[in-house]
């Protein structure tokens, strides 16, 4: 007889958008993606100042009754009925929410970027290994069955060895008059919330050059990159509207990594029939190409050296949906899948993603933010552990 699928009970830290598209991907029916051995319950949200705010984020995601409400985070962590703490607030909090979830004994699946600097990063993981807690960067698109398998591919050598990899990921915000679309206050391009196309965007075009050339290595032979970085601020609040990333992997392998506000990779629309590929993987006896959004993909090519010529192997890989939730499935199930299993299975990192390469993620990020000068303020960039912090309370 088969055992009963592993439940996981997650509380939900913040109502923004992403949040909701989080907690309506993990209340789908993990049947309709093939997956019978965990399951998802939603059993609390929270909102840092307003109990009526989380309960109104619950019932816009059919949550089930169960479900409870809190009006501060303090609350949302310190709930026994809950196993991991899913952070999705913006990057400029993840710290201070992280310590505040790990300092109260839950597990805690954290959005990307991760941290807003390498110092956070790391405070963060030793708090989580000393703690035995289980600590992921909520890079969703690892875990996507795209990725997966392409990462098995480059790992067993169907386009042999990897030379060259270049990922975008850019939006056209850019107006007129020489702005962008975005209030100053938006956290897109606020500096007071870590905005700016680096840690938004740019984070995805490092993913698909770090899961090559980083990931796909065997763990004694990973290198650290060499950076060098041009970024262009945005004049109007001093958050990046542009960053271009050359990282050096050894001697033989490069990573091309860009973002921008400005310029779209896709300039007539996603899935526009003339769009090229947001991503190119080039070894020495194929390519692989993958078609945007990076953060979401549904289609890669493979092209190999010596083939004939015009002739493609297109791969689709279609994100499942749940007709008894309104046909919604946005692909975020996977990573909280993963989660889900780590937890069952005794894990504090995941594989796909573990402690030590989310923090030289954060290191080359910090190196470019180095080189652009690009600077927060110290209430964000601060690795000290501060309960009644105002990014934890929501009071000034």
């Amino acid at each position: 007889m088969a055992s009963p699928p592993f439940e996981v009970k997650w509380g939900i830290l913040a109502t923004g958008g992403i949040a909701t598209t989080f907690t309506k991907d993990i209340l789908t029916n993990p049947s309709t993606r093939s997956v019978t051995d965990i399951t998802h319950t939603v059993a609390a949200a929270a909102s840092s100042t307003s109990q009526s705010r989380a309960s109104d984020f619950l019932r816009s995601v059919n949550a089930p009754s169960s479900a409870k409400a809190y009006g501060s985070y303090a609350e949302l962590v310190s709930d026994p009925n809950i196993d991991i703490i899913y952070i999705a607030t913006p990057h400029s909090h993840h710290f201070q929410n992280t310590m505040l979830a790990l300092h109260a004994g839950k597990h805690v699946l954290c959005e990307k970027a991760f941290t807003v600097n390498a110092d956070q990063a790391r405070k963060l993981i030793s708090t989580a290994k000393e703690k035995g807690l289980f600590l992921m960067e909520a890079v969703w698109t690892r875990y996507f069955p795209l990725s997966v398998k392409i990462r098995e591919m480059v790992s067993s050598g169907v386009i042999g060895t990897v030379h060259r990899v270049s990922a975008d990921l850019s939006v056209a915000c850019a107006k007129e008059d020489g702005g962008l679309n975005f209030p100053d206050e938006n956290r897109m391009v606020n500096v007071d919330l870590a905005g700016g196309a680096l840690l938004d965007l740019g984070i995805y075009s490092l993913t698909w050059v770090f899961q090559i050339l980083y990931h796909c290595q065997p763990v004694s032979q990973r290198q650290k990159p060499s950076v060098l970085a041009a970024v262009q601020k945005y004049a109007k609040t001093g958050a990046d509207e542009s960053t271009n990333m050359l990282l050096r992997f050894g001697e033989q392998s490069v990573g091309i990594a860009t973002t921008s506000l400005r310029v779209a990779t896709t300039p007539d629309g996603e899935g526009s029939p003339a769009a090229g590929p947001a991503a190119r993987i080039q070894g020495t006896k194929g390519e692989i190409q993958v078609f945007g959004p990076l953060y979401r993909p549904t289609h890669y090519r493979v092209l190999m050296v010596g083939g004939e010529r015009g002739v493609v192997e297109d791969v689709e890989c279609p994100i499942p949906t749940d007709p008894e939730r309104d046909g919604w499935g946005h692909g975020m199930f996977w990573e909280a899948d993963e989660a889900a299993r780590c937890l069952r299975d005794g894990k504090l990192e995941s594989e796909g993603l573990g402690w030590e390469e989310s923090l030289v993620i954060m290191e080359t990020m910090d190196e470019v933010r180095r080189q652009g000068g690009l600077v927060y303020p110290d209430l964000i960039e601060s690795s000290v552990f501060d309960e009644k912090s105002s990014l934890n309370t929501g009071k000034q």
